[in-house]
């Protein structure tokens, strides 16, 4: 995909993941002016965990709220900090996940806000969901990796 072809994307605030790379978004974003961030939702089981990797992410506060009101009041506030706009890239976001399915819909439909929002204040805010299917099964006997990524001891 063209350089052309991404910024317009971002100028509509949906960068679809399957037609660019993660790399390509975040290069296009930045030289667009827009802050970007990567939202690694790859071990996220549950809406909770997927706004924890957002936290992450951003750097929040501690106080952030945790719900989906707090995602977009959050993100709000992040927008108009920016001089240009913002830009989110969600990482393997497993969609296919029967906890996440409804979530990853409504996480989506908080972004769809938050473009109206920035196209309100002038600012500009994109996303790209780079959807993932469901986890696999946990093995009998292996305990799973802990969020934080990190080995236990």
């Amino acid at each position: 995909m063209s350089p052309a072809q991404i910024k317009k994307m971002l100028t509509q605030g949906v960068v679809d993941a399957r037609a660019v790379s993660e790399q390509e978004a975040l290069a296009a974003a930045s030289e667009a002016g827009l802050a970007a961030f990567v939202v690694d939702c790859d071990r996220a089981r549950n809406r909770s965990a997927v706004l924890r990797a957002v936290v992450k992410a951003i750097d929040y506060p501690e106080y952030f709220g945790g719900n989906l009101d707090a995602l977009y009041d959050g993100l709000c506030d992040t927008l108009t900090d920016q001089k240009e706009g913002l830009f989110l890239w969600f990482r393997h976001l497993h969609s296919g996940d029967p906890a996440l399915s409804e979530d990853a819909q409504a996480i989506q439909s908080v972004c769809d806000d938050v473009v109206e929002f920035g196209q309100n204040n002038e600012r500009r805010f994109a996303y790209a969901i780079q959807h993932a299917g469901a986890h696999p099964a946990p093995e009998p006997g292996v305990d799973p990796t802990p969020y934080s990524g990190r080995e236990e001891a």
